[in-house]
């Protein structure tokens, strides 16, 4: 399925959902990673901090940073920077997603596990982005652990991927746990 026909189906489907189906959907959703052996033996974390349209990740990362280290992405240029998740020190940056303060950059190299979000996966763990390649240009150079994480609808058949489109390890939604790929 061409990229930008899935992704006016998953943005047609989103708008469909209710608030009620959205916090179950994502409770759903991160209880099943919680579940995860790769999430259990990982201590540094790459999350994502979710647009209104996407699986809310505020109380996952509520829950859990006081016992796992926690990153955010921020943009710079055409790629991503890792910071540490510190809630009383973000802003809005680009794109309109809260993104961490300060210099203190991290390798993608002391990264355990980094949970992606996408508009979209297929079985193979191909995925659908917004179109701009920035986590698959952080992607290509991580040896960590990678999910994806959706609601059911985001999973489809397959996905036309590209030389340059990197896959995810494991999807999850809702309703199962898909593991593509063993960790590393």
């Amino acid at each position: 399925m061409k990229k930008e026909d899935i992704r006016r189906s998953v943005r047609a489907s989103k708008c469909l959902l209710s608030e009620a189906d959205r916090e179950t959907a994502a409770e759903r959703v991160f209880s099943r990673l919680e579940e995860l052996a790769a999430f259990m033996m990982s201590d540094h974390i790459l999350m994502y901090h979710s647009l209104p349209d996407e699986l809310s990740t505020r109380s996952f990362l509520g829950k859990w940073a006081g016992r796992k280290r926690f990153y955010l992405p921020r943009v710079n240029g055409v790629n991503l920077d890792i910071l540490p998740y510190d809630r009383s020190r973000l802003h809005l940056g680009s794109f309109h997603i809260e993104e961490p303060d300060g210099d203190n950059t991290v390798s993608v190299d002391d990264i355990e596990m980094i949970v992606v979000p996408a508009v979209a996966y297929d079985r193979k763990g191909n995925r659908v982005g917004r179109g701009k390649g920035y986590y698959d240009r952080l992607l290509a150079d991580s040896k960590a652990v990678k999910v994806g994480v959706a609601y059911d609808f985001q999973f489809v058949d397959e996905i036309d991927a590209e030389p340059h489109d990197i896959p995810v390890d494991i999807v999850i939604t809702q309703s199962r746990t898909i593991i593509l790929r063993r960790s590393h």
